[in-house]
């Protein structure tokens, strides 16, 4: 639409809800802010940054919170708008020498949606007009509510100002989902759609595919999809056969030695020395950290995982996976370390 199209005021897509997500401990947090802010906005958290993978529900909240702003208020002013259709809309602006048009139509809204504003990097001018823009809303306490594939500062090329106001408001992880939640949601999208899935297909297609909500959502449309065409129920035979090469993908991508080595990396230690019997704590946290994650990725049992490790009883790594999970409510920076480590993995 134009620089002057009303209609974009309201841009929000309906179908997205707070009713319909699916809420688990990898975004409940999430959801908790979005709600927060949907119900005041400007005044709860401002701005909010929802921050994490592709496919894990950032924009479903983002929408949702907009489409129950709108709920309260139907006459409130609010746009939500992709970073690279800011950029766009900017240079046509430009080119047309209307850019008070511009500037007017993205500062004079009551909320600003912004999805994916890791695409300013390198674009000094889009970041100027943002930078202006943020500072506008913020002042008049106007909502700014953004996403973003990785924590902000990790963002490279993105200008120190903008950093640091992005980080004004809350910045809240949106991590992969936990098998429970995975299963959830495949129940919940399959009844909304009529598609009759039985419990034991979700918990198997809940446990091979581990990375993303749209790659769930994906294989569910694709069973479905051969279950119709070829006249068949939807089984676990059905489902092994059609999803093979998915599963297989997904079975190589995420190894016990893949993880190990994702460890040592991110830590900076020798993977000799993280697979070693030593005990010091430099050694023996991340090695925890390591069995936590292959216990959570893999489909590995605790005394094959304890195998990998140096032929580590099963015991071992029972207590690693309780005591890292007890940490990462109490230890925030253990707690950033894991999500960081989990993103990587299943990026």
């Amino acid at each position: 639409p134009g620089a002057s199209s009303p209609a974009a005021q309201h841009n929000i897509d309906p179908h997205y809800t707070f009713d319909n997500f699916v809420e688990g401990k990898s975004n409940q947090l999430g959801k908790a802010a979005a709600m927060q802010v949907a119900q005041n906005p400007g005044r709860a958290y401002n701005p909010l940054l929802l921050y994490g993978g592709t496919g894990l529900g950032k924009t479903h909240l983002m929408q949702a919170a907009g489409n129950l702003m709108l709920k309260h208020n139907p006459s409130m002013k609010l746009l939500y708008v992709h970073s690279e259709r800011f950029t766009e809309m900017m240079i046509t602006a430009l080119r047309n020498k209307n850019m008070d048009d511009f500037k007017h139509r993205f500062r004079s809204v009551d909320a600003l949606l912004i999805d994916d504003i890791q695409f300013f990097a390198g674009k000094d001018a889009t970041q100027e007009e943002f930078f202006h823009t943020f500072n506008t809303l913020y002042e008049s306490r106007q909502q700014i509510v953004l996403t973003c594939d990785r924590y902000p500062k990790e963002v490279d090329n993105l200008e120190l100002r903008l950093k640091s106001r992005l980080g004004w408001g809350l910045s809240v992880a949106i991590e992969p989902p936990d098998f429970e939640t995975r299963a959830a949601i495949l129940l919940e999208k399959a009844q909304a759609r009529g598609i009759p899935l039985p419990g034991d297909v979700a918990l198997l297609l809940a446990r091979r595919i581990r990375s993303n909500v749209r790659e769930l959502e994906g294989a569910l449309n694709t069973v479905a999809a051969q279950a119709n065409l070829s006249g068949r129920g939807i089984t676990m035979e059905l489902v092994q056969e059609t999803l093979r090469d998915l599963f297989n993908v997904h079975a190589r991508a995420i190894t016990i030695q893949n993880i190990q080595k994702t460890v040592a990396d991110y830590y900076q230690l020798r993977l000799s020395d993280l697979l070693s019997q030593r005990r010091v704590r430099s050694l023996a946290r991340p090695r925890q950290i390591a069995m936590a994650l292959a216990k959570e990725l893999t489909e590995h049992s605790l005394p094959e995982i304890g195998e990998a490790f140096g032929g580590k009883d099963h015991t071992t790594v029972m207590h690693a996976c309780k005591k890292i999970r007890s940490l990462c409510d109490t230890d925030m920076r253990l707690r950033q370390d894991w999500d960081k480590l989990i993103r990587i993995l299943t990026g």
